[in-house]
Parts: structure tokens; C-alpha cells; sequence
């Protein structure tokens, strides 16, 4: 329900299309590099004077944190373009392996946990407003790994949380409305 009205996804619109559907109004695609025939906007979220302020209602951000190696000024950036009361929804990987694609072409940077994600995210949002949840255990980071797929594990073996293991830490972030 969270994705709806204008939305800001990076590099495709897949979870905007599936999870919004009919309540998105519009989708724009952030990319870094023009190199993607799906962006509709071309910007590196450390500085993009050329996204207007309190543009969007919602803003997916999954698994490109650790592509940023300012992530304060990122984080600033995120909260200027939300409007207030729009949702930010993260996803970004604790236990990885790095991706050399990724690595060559904009640097991969950081492994954020979700002391760190929700210490980064209240220094610009009101920590009321922060969500942070961590997911993942041993298994399925040695799953993860070993590039083992979600159908060869049961439900039980992933639905368990091991707070010493963090493959993905998520964070939903809401922007404080102007009342």
C-alpha cells in the first residue's frame, strides 16, 4: 500500500509494477549512467540539484547502498526528494559476496548492518520514523554463498532470524508530514 502515487525506483520499475500496480500515478527509473535505456532520470544520488525537492510519495531503494560511497550525502539527498509523508522502503545486503561487474564500474563500497542503516537514516529522518529489520542466519548466508536458491531451502530454514548473521537489513522510513 506503501507504493503508490509518484515513485522512485533505481535502475528498473519491476517492484513499482508489481507491488503498486494501479496506485502508481507515475514511475521514474533512477540511473547512475545514461548506459540504461530505462532511466528516466540520470543522477547520482550524493548530489542531484536536478531532482526537484518533495517530488515523490514513495522511493524504492533496493540493494544499491553499498554503491554509494557517500552514503550521508545520499541520505540527505533521499529525504529532500520524498515528500513529506512519503515512504522510503531499503533493502540492502549485510552478508555478500562483492560483484565484480558492479565493483568495475561504480565501486562497491560498504556492508551495512542495521545498527548502521538506522544510525545513517535518523541522521536525517526523525528516528520515530526509522523501521529497521535485519533477516537472514547462518544457513541462509552459507546458502547465499554458495549461491544455493530459495527453493532448495524450506520456509522454516529462511523464516528464522539469527541476530549474529544479517543478509539482508531492510528500513522503512517515513518523512515526517508538514501539519
Amino acid at each position: 500500500s506503501e507504493i503508490h502515487g509518484t515513485v522512485l525506483e533505481v535502475a528498473d520499475n519491476g517492484y513499482t509494477k508489481r507491488l503498486g500496480g494501479k496506485r502508481v500515478s507515475r514511475s521514474d527509473v533512477l540511473h547512475y549512467s545514461k548506459d540504461n535505456p530505462q532511466a528516466t532520470i540520470v543522477a547520482d544520488l550524493t548530489d542531484a540539484p536536478q531532482i526537484p525537492s518533495n517530488t515523490f510519495d514513495c522511493i524504492i531503494l533496493t540493494q544499491t547502498l553499498q554503491f554509494i560511497y557517500d552514503l550521508r550525502a545520499a541520505a540527505k539527498t533521499l529525504h529532500r526528494i520524498l515528500k513529506p509523508g512519503g515512504t522510503l522502503l531499503v533493502t540492502c545486503h549485510g552478508t555478500s559476496q562483492i560483484s565484480q561487474y558492479d565493483m568495475q564500474h561504480w565501486g562497491e563500497y560498504w556492508r551495512l548492518t542495521s545498527l548502521s542503516a538506522r544510525k545513517l537514516f535518523t541522521e536525517v529522518f526523525p528516528e520515530p520514523c526509522v523501521t529497521v529489520q535485519a533477516y537472514g542466519n547462518v544457513l541462509s548466508a552459507t546458502a547465499f554463498l554458495h549461491g544455493l536458491t530459495v527453493q532448495e531451502l524450506r520456509r522454516e530454514e529462511l523464516d528464522y532470524h539469527d541476530p549474529h548473521y544479517e543478509v539482508i537489513v531492510a528500513a522503512r522510513i517515513v518523512k515526517p508530514s508538514l501539519d
